[in-house]
């Protein structure tokens, strides 16, 4: 699946007893997502900018994303940086609206 096509998903509810994504599945899908990386239980990638102004409108980005999708990242956010991270709590694990929503924040990068 390339970062177009997942991109183009749309995040759907995972409820407890919803089975977290296999190593496979998520080794699979994360080949697609330039730069990030598999941590423990979650993806994360550490985004830099210019300056803080670029930072915190891509924080605003971020927020608007998760909102629409309904699906949260932890955010660590820097000076000139921010490190977001996702897992699907509710499982216990990364399902594919982690990888959803990675690639989303990867296609504001282009705007």
């Amino acid at each position: 699946m390339s970062l177009c096509d997942i991109a183009e998903r749309r995040c759907q509810p995972c409820e407890g007893g919803t089975a977290a994504l296999d190593p496979a599945t998520a080794e699979s899908l994360l080949l697609s997502l330039p730069g990030w990386k598999l941590s423990e239980q979650q993806i994360e990638k550490t985004f830099n900018f210019k300056n803080h102004y670029e930072t915190m409108a891509f924080v605003n980005a971020i927020a608007w994303v998760s909102h629409r999708e309904n699906h949260h990242p932890e955010l660590r956010v820097g000076y000139k940086d921010c490190r977001v991270s996702y897992s699907t709590h509710a499982i216990g694990g990364l399902s594919e609206n982690d990888f959803i929503c990675a690639a989303k924040l990867e296609h504001l990068l282009e705007i």
